[in-house]
């Protein structure tokens, strides 16, 4: 069965950079649409960006200007690069996809932004 294996995260200090990766586990597997959220510490799981496969983006106010999608279509894999990343940044971050006929979530991956 197909998962979508997330890596990338770590610990940066502030105003450093991060890339996410989100890659499906079985090779002939199309990611599609794809979702990242992220969840700190005794909060909810928040939506922060989504791209369309055809390329559209989208992202919330928060990260925006910071964060950015692309994809690697020949590798099945999105990511996600986090530039100017600040210590409220600090969260379990997942990848959510859409591959054929259903949607997938990443197991997380932590990112620790330290002042």
């Amino acid at each position: 069965q197909v998962q979508l294996v997330e890596s990338g995260g770590g610990l940066v200090q502030a105003g450093g950079s991060l890339r996410l990766s989100c890659a499906a586990s079985e090779r002939g597997f199309s990611i599609g649409a794809v979702g990242w959220h992220r969840q700190a510490p005794g909060k909810q799981r928040e939506w922060i960006a989504g791209g369309t496969s055809a390329g559209s983006t989208n992202y919330a106010d928060s990260v925006k200007g910071r964060f950015t999608i692309s994809r690697d279509n020949a590798k099945n894999t999105v990511f996600l690069q986090m530039n100017s990343l600040k210590p409220e940044d600090t969260a379990v971050y997942y990848c959510n996809a859409y591959i054929h006929p259903k949607a997938y979530w990443g197991q997380g991956t932590q990112v620790t932004v330290s002042s």
